[in-house]
């Protein structure tokens, strides 16, 4: 009896649930463990299994979701990285995959429990959409692509068809009586005009629910996530498939905030102190850990100067491999006098090839676009002159000559309608992650 592989979460299961701690007869409602009024030393009537162990596969209210399922969202998921996972890190992705296919088989089934059904014409569709616009394919190419990396086009097709039908929920169900007042927006188009000048922070946000009961845990978790991060993890990719915050389906993105909006003064300092392509963390805050990652920053209403267009001339030599090292140094000494000696850009190509170097012009870089080491050498210098020569005597070295700059006209704030729009997503947000958690909440799922 007790070794049943059948859990059932239904909302009959949750009543009883409350029935037995007495809280739901009187029809009140109590957050947190106290509501179950459990000990502190709990001994299990039978061992509970390894759920990493458990073949990922489940009937969400009569509807399969079967271990081909996973693996090839799995796959699809690993091919975006640039580094081997360990075995256990594989497993807790599998676990979250699971999660995420339930929750897009309970959004198309309310879909079409209220007549809302996604067609395969429209799946079709926006499947074509991503293969050209996203991934410069055609469907037959990204259909072999997928193939070939152990992934499939139902796996893709799947996840559209859930973002599809939840996109229907939301704009019959939610979207109609999420109401923005006029006197709100001007209220902030008001403290954005007082904050002009100050900084505003672009933030990524993974965030790890966690209790007294498996905090430790939770923790070594986060600092995993963090060694996969720092060894060329994508952010995105883990932010969508870990994250237990709204912002997980923009890949934990957060979107130009000030720091008061974080209202954590954890994170406020944190992410005072960051650079652009800083990530720190885990962050200890009530309800769990925050891992953050400064996007960027800049300027509330200013122009900011990485934003000046540029009209660049990359001047460089290569040397070829085996070039004996004093050979290097004496070619190095000689590009570097060269460069030193050049009027402008008018001169340089004549220069550059009596020497052997090569040119190469752009007339559309940002600053932005720059390495980082690069753009604040840039910022600095006048038209004619040369970055400080960069690269190594095994490969080549090269600098870069500014020949034109086009500064940023200044920053104009968003518009009364996009604030508008914004704070209507924010509050679309919410009450699609309150519809979703009733839908799990009423959901009847079994594991195999």
């Amino acid at each position: 009896m007790f070794a049943t592989k059948l859990l059932k979460y239904s909302a009959a299961a949750i009543t009883g649930a409350l029935l037995a701690t007495g809280a739901h007869a009187q029809g009140v409602q109590v957050a947190g463990s106290d509501a179950f009024n459990l000990p502190d030393d709990i001994s299990f009537v039978v061992e509970p299994q390894d759920p990493n162990v458990r073949r990922a596969t489940a009937r969400v209210n009569g509807n399969i979701i079967t271990g081909t399922d996973v693996d090839h969202r799995v796959a699809l998921i690993l091919s975006a990285q640039d580094q081997e996972f360990p075995a256990e890190e594989i497993q807790r992705l599998r676990l979250q995959v699971l999660r995420n296919l339930i929750d897009e088989t309970l959004q198309v089934q309310e879909a079409a429990a209220q007549d809302m059904q996604v067609t395969q014409e429209q799946v079709d569709a926006a499947y074509e959409r991503f293969a050209r616009e996203a991934r410069g394919m055609s469907t037959e190419e990204l259909d072999a692509y997928l193939t070939s990396i152990g992934s499939s086009p139902r796996s893709i097709k799947r996840q559209i068809q859930g973002e599809l039908a939840w996109d229907n929920l939301l704009r019959r169900n939610v979207q109609p009586f999420v109401n923005v007042s006029e006197g709100e927006v001007n209220e902030l188009v008001e403290r954005l005009n007082a904050s002009r000048g100050s900084t505003e922070y672009r933030l990524g946000e993974i965030f790890l629910s966690a209790n007294s009961a498996n905090r430790e845990q939770v923790r070594t978790n986060a600092n995993q996530i963090i060694e996969q991060l720092r060894a060329g993890g994508s952010f995105v990719a883990y932010a969508r498939q870990y994250s237990q915050a709204s912002s997980a389906i923009v890949g934990g993105d957060l979107g130009w905030i000030r720091l008061e909006q974080l209202q954590q003064p954890t994170l406020e300092a944190a992410a005072q102190q960051m650079t652009p392509g800083q990530l720190v963390g885990p962050l200890e805050i009530p309800g769990g850990y925050s891992i953050l990652l400064l996007i960027d920053q800049r300027q509330i209403g200013m122009a900011d100067p990485r934003d000046a267009v540029l009209s660049l001339k990359q001047i460089s030599i290569n040397f070829p491999a085996g070039t004996p090292q004093a050979e290097a140094e004496e070619r190095g000494s000689a590009f570097i006098e060269a460069v030193g000696n050049m009027n402008g850009c008018g001169d340089a190509n004549l220069r550059a090839a009596a020497i052997g170097a090569q040119t190469v012009d752009n007339d559309q870089i940002t600053v932005r676009q720059l390495p980082e080491a690069l753009q604040q050498i840039v910022l600095q210098l006048n038209l004619g002159e040369t970055t400080p020569p960069f690269g190594d005597l095994t490969e080549g070295i090269r600098v870069l000559m500014l020949c034109g700059r086009d500064d940023p006209q200044e920053a104009q704030g968003p518009s009364t309608d996009q604030i508008m729009a914004q704070l209507e997503d924010e509050r679309v947000n919410r009450r699609a992650q309150r519809y979703l958690r009733d839908l799990r909440r009423d959901a009847v799922i079994e594991y195999n």
